[in-house]
């Protein structure tokens, strides 16, 4: 199993620690421990009336002896140990990562700029509803997925590995890119010019715009040697509603779904290549950037 394979199972690998040694635990504070001092009870019975023969013979018996001996009886295993002093600290993790926040790693500069290969980003996970664990089944509603939003889900093709994008289309709209250039229901987005953004692990230059996402501000990167259109899309579900051409494609949404692009248009595998993203494969929204080694002055929420 790769190490790619072991963290998209890790809700799995933290779900079974939890309920394991949970139930070591419990077992030893209502059932072991009690053994335990029911056993000790018994040989204290047997040490004291033993000394007690003894004392009355003028025999000398040393003090210690009973509460070294109550100690070691009354003693944890040390399997038992460890499993009841880490149930607490795994159960707080676990509930903490499932229903409120995880942390993830930028792996990719598909959201340049955005987000930079390294970020350590946390992800609120009941701003889109609270969601069973492993299953990852909505079960109470709160919110759904905007348009802006950056969202963390399950890649469709791969469920077991987590993708970051920007949600562009959400159930109903009519996506359409022609000429880089983006349209939600007919009306076009604005852009305006920024800066050339200096990509530092390619080191080039990619032109730099301000998007306008219906009422959402942020930057995109265009690369203006990269073709305008969608080179070999997937054969991904529903893929009937979706056009191409030498201009690039129109999309629409269907119910449940949601559309995805990376901010870094011309290096980013996204909706335009494997499709939709089903809401059941939402993992969360993605707020703020809490730690990057190489760049800690990037710490902080982004847009």
């Amino acid at each position: 199993m790769s190490f790619q394979s072991i963290l998209g199972n890790f809700a799995l690998i933290l779900f079974v620690l939890t309920i394991s040694t949970g139930i070591i635990w419990f077992l030893d504070m209502f059932v072991w421990s009690k053994q335990r001092r029911l056993t000790a009870d018994q040989a204290l019975a047997e040490f004291d009336a033993r000394k007690a023969k003894l004392t009355s013979e003028g025999i000398r018996v040393e003090e210690g002896g009973r509460n070294e001996l109550e100690s070691r009886l009354l003693k944890q295993p040390t399997w038992v140990e460890y499993s009841g002093s880490f149930f607490p600290v795994i159960a707080l993790v676990f509930f903490l990562r499932s229903f409120l926040y995880e942390p993830f790693k930028i792996p990719s500069s598909s959201m340049l700029p955005t987000l930079f290969v390294g970020d350590l980003i946390l992800v609120n996970k009941f701003t889109y509803g609270i969601r069973l664990p492993i299953l990852n089944k909505k079960v109470i509603e709160i919110n759904n997925p905007q348009r802006g939003d950056v969202m963390v889900f399950k890649y469709p093709e791969n469920p077991g590995v987590d993708y970051i994008k920007r949600v562009i289309g959400v159930p109903g709209d009519k996506i359409v890119y022609k000429n880089k250039r983006l349209s939600v229901n007919g009306k076009d987005i604005s852009y305006e010019v920024l800066p050339d953004f200096l990509d530092e692990e390619r080191l080039s230059y990619s032109k730099q715009l301000k998007e306008d996402l219906t009422g959402v501000q942020h930057s995109i990167l265009n690369d203006e040697q990269s073709p305008a259109f969608v080179r070999d899309p997937h054969p991904f579900p529903l893929r009937e509603l979706c056009n191409y051409d030498n201009e690039g494609f129109s999309c629409t949404v269907p119910a449940g779904q949601y559309f995805m692009m990376g901010d870094n248009r011309d290096n980013s595998l996204d909706s335009r290549y494997w499709g939709f993203v089903p809401d059941q494969n939402i993992v969360g929204k993605a707020f703020a950037i809490w730690m990057n080694f190489s760049h800690l002055k990037r710490i902080g929420s982004f847009k």
